[in-house]
């Protein structure tokens, strides 16, 4: 039975009602448990203590890919699989996962990403990369002179610049990804979902099985009853096997991942590419994001407060070192205009010292108690970890009892999330377009779909919702609205971190405009003026913090771009 994405009603639908099925954890991979679970037909929960992608699902290099240089590392079963899945996600998504051509360019020399001898040998690694699923979408590698390749990043370096590479992947908003998840497991098929909700105790039968939690929401408890628990909290999976197990079972390895945001002026590249760090094997993407261009990622272990990650000095100076090797415009700290930190959950392994030659593949898990766990894998690979996942609990936890209500196979392999119906009538649509303007309809058709219909009614009723939420970036005063009313945003930061990425592309010019966008949603959200002050205050301070931890200036959009 669908439900409403309201946050009210989940909570009392969460203390009132008794699930096959409890997700912790609202990140990509607990969002895809909870779509797989309830397109079933299991009766499905699902918690998150923080935001839905406000841990790693909301910090990554926002790619749908295979992993190039995980074929390189011979874990080729990975790479096939993600490709697969890759395709996928272009069928079920469409107005969230693009094809992304890809530049990699080669440098003779010390330092280069290959030797211009060994560039036959990658030659080979492409061939290989399409035959494990490049070829499913039309477009195959190629190689390219130099003069070729400085048309699409005409920032290059040429003195060291060789015969490079064009190969083609995808790229999607990582955190909207997650929410159109989550939003379709509840809308479509009536799964309980709900934000701020944090677990303080498994609840267990005589037995000794898992049958729910103990939740805290909005200061106060709840209990929430469910035969299964499925744990998929990402980097926090270990502490929620500690209230499961009574001790750390210390199974995930934490390695930290940065981003920087610049000018896109700064690149000029009209394509993604992926560059060589000088004095290490590896490499990072520079990939452009309309006005802008982001740059990452590094690969750290980490040992810090999981809750706060944060982009240190050496990790800026890592990132302009990769950047400034390979052009000639010469990035400096007083370009960046966003960064973002997170961490990857790998599984541990003693056998590895660098967390770069970690596998990125999942594990599934079950305890005593049957609390199922799923760690590591990869955002493109989230929907096959989900389904998984349910298997396990299916065959190891429900058993036979629920088939009679239930599918025993997923169903997600061509399940179109919310918002594909009707996108590409939309994004094409004259109409629309002479009301709002093209740019503007194709804006909002690839961030929402068909359900942009929503947000075009809106500003038809309120032309002043056009408007730009943040001076010098693309999102609208109506989607801090929509955020609002539909998305179950509760905080400041939920809509100009992950509703919007405000944050990410121009991090000081979204804190000057908070007292704005607090008031634009206030009568949605039912702050008055003190509650309006003190989530304008608490963003602040976020911003301030990530500012003042690798010590970096404060940067204004029209001065960085140019204006």
């Amino acid at each position: 039975m669908p439900a409403a994405f309201d946050r009210p009603d989940v909570l009392r639908r969460l203390a009132s009602t008794h699930f096959d099925v409890l997700v912790i954890g609202g990140g990509i991979t607990g969002a895809g448990c909870a779509l797989d679970a309830a397109s079933r037909g299991l009766r499905t929960a699902l918690v998150e203590r923080d935001d839905f992608a406000s841990g790693t699902s909301s910090k990554s290099s926002k790619l749908v890919h295979g992993g190039l240089r995980y074929l390189q590392q011979g874990d080729v079963r990975l790479v096939y699989e993600a490709l697969h899945e890759r395709q996928r996600l272009r069928h079920n998504a469409p107005h969230l996962v693009r094809i992304l051509p890809f530049l990699l360019p080669v440098f003779a020399g010390k330092g280069g990403v290959v030797p211009k001898k060994l560039s036959r040998a990658l030659g080979s690694a492409m061939w290989m990369y399409d035959l494990t699923g490049g070829y499913r979408i039309g477009k195959l590698h190629k190689r390219i002179s130099p003069r070729e390749a400085l048309e699409h990043m005409p920032t290059l370096r040429t003195d060291r610049l060789a015969a490079s590479y064009l190969y083609y992947d995808a790229q999607a908003d990582d955190a909207r990804l997650t929410l159109t998840v989550a939003r379709t497991a509840a809308l479509d098929f009536g799964a309980a979902v709900a934000n701020g909700v944090g677990v303080l105790e498994i609840l267990k039968d005589s037995a000794g099985r898992a049958r729910g939690v103990r939740a805290a929401a909005d200061d106060e408890e709840l209990e929430i009853r469910a035969d299964a628990v499925v744990n998929a909290a990402g980097v926090w999976a270990d502490e929620v096997r500690a209230l499961d197990e009574g001790a750390d079972p210390h199974t995930i390895r934490p390695a930290k991942g940065v981003h920087i945001t610049v000018p896109w002026a700064k690149v000029r590249n009209d394509i993604a590419a992926v560059v060589p760090v000088p004095k290490d094997k590896r490499s990072v993407f520079v990939v452009p994001w309309g006005a802008f261009t982001y740059i990452g990622t590094t690969d750290t272990d980490y040992d810090g407060p999981l809750h706060d990650p944060q982009c240190t000095r050496d990790d800026i100076d890592y990132l302009l070192r990769a950047i400034n090797f390979s052009v000639t415009s010469e990035i400096t700290e007083r370009d960046i205009t966003g960064t973002w930190a997170g961490l990857r959950p790998l599984v541990r392994d003693a056998a590895s010292e660098r967390t770069a030659d970690l596998s990125r593949r999942h594990q599934v898990q079950w305890s005593p108690s049957g609390v199922v766990t799923i760690t590591g894998g990869k955002l493109t690979t989230y929907r096959e970890m989900a389904a998984e996942t349910i298997d396990e609990v299916l065959e190891h936890v429900l058993g036979a009892k629920v088939l009679e209500r239930a599918q025993r196979h997923s169903r997600t392999k061509r399940l179109r999330l919310r918002g594909a119906a009707g996108y590409e009538e939309l994004r094409s649509s004259e109409l629309e377009a002479a009301k709002v303007g093209r740019a503007t309809l194709e804006h909002l058709a690839d961030r929402y779909g068909g359900e942009a219909r929503t947000l075009l009614a809106m500003i038809e009723r309120d032309p002043g919702l056009s408007r730009p939420l943040v001076e010098g970036l693309p999102y609208l005063r109506a989607e801090a609205v929509y955020a609002a009313r539909y998305e179950m945003a509760r905080t400041l930061d939920d809509i100009l971190s992950r509703r919007t990425r405000a944050r990410l592309l121009g991090r000081d010019a979204s804190a000057a405009a908070a007292p704005e966008v607090a008031a634009l949603v206030a009568p949605d959200l039912g702050w008055d003026r003190t509650e309006q002050a003190r989530q304008v205050d608490d963003y602040r301070q976020q911003v301030e913090h990530e500012r003042h931890v690798p010590d970096l200036p404060e940067t204004a959009l029209d001065a960085a771009m140019g204006a």
